[in-house]
């Protein structure tokens, strides 16, 4: 967005129906952190892996083929 139409945020906007009070900031953060690992894919290529399946299977036979090159740390 150009920087001419940027809205400014000014004061406090919530409205009193948001009571975020009770609410425990990160709660969920480590978890996430550990269990997540977003790939996107090129439009292409979704249209021929469908489902996570798909996608999980395809890797898989195609790590089957070509040893594993494993990085120490």
């Amino acid at each position: 967005m150009p920087a001419s139409k940027k809205r400014q945020r000014t004061g406090d906007n919530m409205r009193a129906e948001y009571d975020f009070s009770p609410g425990v900031r990160g709660k969920y953060v480590s978890r996430l952190a550990r269990g997540t690992n977003v790939v996107i894919l090129d439009p292409d290529v979704a249209d021929v892996f469908k489902t996570t399946k798909a996608v999980n299977d395809a890797l898989r036979a195609h790590l089957r083929k070509k040893p594993i090159r494993r990085v120490r740390r």
